[in-house]
C-alpha cells in the first residue's frame, strides 16, 4: 500500500476538493475569457504581488504580469510583428523565455518554442515551415544559426538574448516599449505551435490554441490537486508541453512556478527543497536516475506531496514513495490532445496510464477506427467534450492534420488496452518513433542526417531497450561500395546536425536491410533483434557528444 501521509485529509477528500476548485475556476473564466491575456489580467487583480514565475535570480509576480507582457508585445510591434505572426524561440529556461511568450500572446502573435538542441535539418524544417518572422535566441545557443540556411527562410530578424556575439547577422535583443493594448483574442486563436517529433516523416507544428491550454491548466490542476498558494517545481523545459501546462497550472491557481535550467540527479533534492517546492514534476526516466543515488536525508526533507510522472514503470512507484514519501500519478497526454488520462491520489494503480478524465472520450479501435473489446489491444484514439481543448491540427500540414483527426478523432498512434476496470495500459507505440530521456525522435529525422554521411547508402534508425525504462537509438547502416567507415566520425557528423539526445547510441553495419517483396524496410525485423553482437556501442567506447 502507498503512503498518504501528505495526504492528510485523505485522499477521497483531497480529489473532491480538487474537483471543487475545478468548477470554481471554470464558472470564473467564461469562455470568452479562457485567453492568456483576460486570464493575466484576472488573476492580476485577484492574486496582486504573489510570485507567478521565478527563474533563478528572476521572478515575476501576478500583479507584474499584465504589464510586463504589454511592453514586450510593445517591442514586438516596433520590430514588425503581427498578430497572427509566428515569432520562433530557441531560449533555455529563464526569465526572457516567459517574456516573448506573453509578449506574443498579449499582441496575438504565436509563437513557436523550439528545443534547444535542434540543429540542422530539423531546425531549419521548423523556422521553414512555421514562416517565423523573427527569431529570439539565447547567445549560449547562437552557434545553432551556422546549421541552417537563413537565405532559404523567411526569417527577417534574430535577436539574441545575454551576450551579443561579435557577428553581423544577429541583433541585441530590444528593451520592452510602451505598453500596447491586449488584442481581441478568441479562446480559437492560436497560442503556440509546438513542433513535435515527426514519426514517418518532417516534425509536424501542433497548433494549440488558447483554449487548449487553459484546460491543460484545468485538468491537470485537477489530476494532482493543485491548490492556491502551492509551488510548482520543474526541472522539464519550457519549450516542452509539460512544462508549459505547468505555467498554466499555476497562473489559474493563483500557485508559484518554479523553474530550474536542467534536471541534475545529483542536484534534485536540493533545489526542491530550497524551492520550497509542494509539487514536481518527474518523466518516467527520472525516477530510476534518482533512485540509483543513496539514500540521503533532503529526499524527506521536502514539502512536496504529489509529482506528476507518466511512464514511470510499476515496480519504481513503491520505493520512490518509501524513499521520498512522494506520490507518484501517472498519465496521458499529448501535444495534440490535454491531459486525457491519469491516476489520482485516489485512484493510483502503477503500472496503468491511469482513467479517462472527465471532459474527454476514448475509444481503443483496429485499423478500420471499430472498437475492441476490453483486454484486446489496439490504437487509442480521443475526443474533447469541450470546444478547443485540444489542438487544432498541424500547422501548414493539412493532410496530416487530416489523417490524425480521421472520422473527427484524435488518432495517438499508440497502442493500449482498456482494461475492464476503466483503467489504461500502455503497450506500445505504433508509429515509428523512439522516445529516449522525455525526448521524442523521429526515426526519419535521424536518418536522414545519417545518410548525408559520405559512407552511408541506406539506414535505418530504430529503438532498443534501455535500462532506464526509455529507448536507446541504433542505427543499422548498409555502407556505399569500397567506402572506409569510422563509426566515431558518423557521430561527428550527427553532432552539428541534430539534437544530442537524438544521435545513435548503437550502429551496426549490415549487408543488406531486411526488406519486404515490394522492397520496404522491415523495421520491426531490426527492432525485435535488438543489439546485435556486432553493434558498436558508442557509449562501451567512451565518446561522448556535445550539447
Amino acid at each position: 500500500m502507498i503512503p498518504l501521509d501528505r495526504i492528510p485529509e485523505g485522499a477521497e477528500a483531497y480529489c473532491q476538493a480538487a474537483a471543487e476548485r475545478e468548477q470554481a475556476l471554470i464558472a470564473a473564466f467564461p469562455p470568452a475569457l479562457r485567453t492568456l491575456p483576460a486570464i493575466l489580467k484576472r488573476q492580476a487583480a485577484l492574486y496582486g504581488d504573489r510570485k507567478l514565475f521565478v527563474a533563478g535570480d528572476e521572478s515575476l509576480s501576478f500583479a507584474e504580469a499584465p504589464e510586463r507582457a504589454a511592453r514586450w508585445a510593445g517591442m514586438l510591434a516596433r520590430q514588425g510583428i503581427e498578430k497572427g505572426d509566428r515569432v520562433a524561440l530557441l531560449c533555455g529556461n529563464r526569465a526572457a523565455f516567459l517574456d516573448i511568450v506573453l509578449g506574443s500572446a498579449w499582441m496575438g502573435a504565436i509563437f513557436v518554442p523550439i528545443n534547444t538542441a535542434s540543429r540542422g535539418f530539423q531546425l531549419q524544417h521548423i523556422l521553414n515551415n512555421s514562416g517565423a518572422k523573427a527569431l529570439f535566441i539565447e547567445d549560449t545557443l547562437i552557434e545553432a544559426l551556422d546549421t541552417i540556411d537563413r537565405d532559404a527562410l523567411a526569417l527577417q530578424s534574430v535577436f539574441v538574448i545575454g551576450a551579443l556575439p561579435p557577428r553581423d547577422d544577429v541583433l541585441p535583443l530590444p528593451a520592452p516599449a510602451d505598453p500596447v493594448p491586449a488584442a481581441d483574442l478568441a479562446m480559437s486563436d492560436t497560442l503556440a505551435i509546438l513542433y513535435t517529433s515527426g514519426t514517418t516523416g518532417l516534425s509536424k507544428g501542433v497548433c494549440c490554441p488558447h483554449g487548449q491550454y487553459f484546460w491543460w491548466g484545468v485538468y491537470t490542476g485537477r489530476q494532482i490537486g493543485v491548490r492556491d498558494g502551492d509551488v510548482l517545481h520543474t526541472t522539464l523545459p519550457l519549450f516542452h508541453t509539460n512544462a508549459f501546462n505547468c505555467f498554466f497550472q499555476a497562473l489559474l491557481h493563483g500557485a508559484t512556478q518554479v523553474v530550474e535550467i536542467r534536471f541534475s540527479v545529483s542536484q534534485f533534492w536540493e533545489r526542491l527543497n530550497a524551492s520550497g517546492a509542494t509539487v514536481t514534476y518527474l518523466l518516467g526516466a527520472m525516477v530510476p536516475m534518482l533512485l540509483s543515488r543513496d539514500p540521503t536525508g533532503a529526499e524527506k526533507s521536502h514539502k512536496v506531496r504529489v509529482a506528476l510522472s507518466p511512464a514511470v514503470p510499476e515496480h519504481f512507484h513503491a520505493p520512490f514513495t518509501d524513499r521520498t514519501g512522494i506520490l507518484l500519478l501517472d498519465g496521458y497526454g499529448a501535444t495534440e490532445s490535454n491531459a486525457v488520462i491519469g491516476t489520482e491520489v485516489a485512484t493510483l494503480n502503477p503500472g496503468t496510464m491511469g482513467r479517462i478524465a472527465e471532459g474527454f472520450q476514448a475509444r481503443v479501435v483496429d485499423d478500420q477506427d471499430c472498437d475492441l473489446p476490453d483486454g484486446t489491444a489496439g490504437e487509442l484514439i480521443l475526443r474533447a467534450d469541450e470546444p478547443f481543448a485540444m489542438s487544432t491540427g498541424y500547422f501548414g500540414m493539412a493532410d496530416k492534420t487530416v489523417e490524425s483527426w480521421r472520422n473527427l478523432w484524435l488518432h495517438t498512434g499508440d497502442r493500449v488496452v482498456r482494461q475492464p476496470d476503466g483503467y489504461f495500459r500502455f503497450v506500445d507505440r505504433m508509429k515509428d518513433a523512439i522516445r529516449r530521456r522525455g525526448e521524442n525522435i523521429s526515426s526519419y529525422e535521424v536518418e536522414q542526417v545519417v545518410l548525408s554521411h559520405p559512407a552511408v547508402a541506406v539506414a535505418a534508425a530504430y529503438p532498443v531497450s534501455s535500462d532506464l525504462a526509455e529507448d536507446e537509438v541504433m542505427v543499422a547502416l548498409v555502407l556505399k561500395e569500397n567506402a572506409g567507415f569510422d563509426p566515431v566520425d558518423l557521430i561527428r557528423h550527427c553532432e552539428s546536425r541534430m539534437p544530442y539526445f537524438a544521435i545513435p547510441r548503437y550502429i551496426d553495419v549490415i549487408a543488406d536491410m531486411p526488406r519486404t517483396e515490394s522492397g520496404k524496410i522491415q523495421k520491426f525485423r531490426l527492432r525485435d533483434e535488438g543489439i546485435t553482437a556486432t553493434a558498436w556501442d558508442r557509449e562501451a567506447a567512451g565518446i561522448t557528444v556535445k550539447r
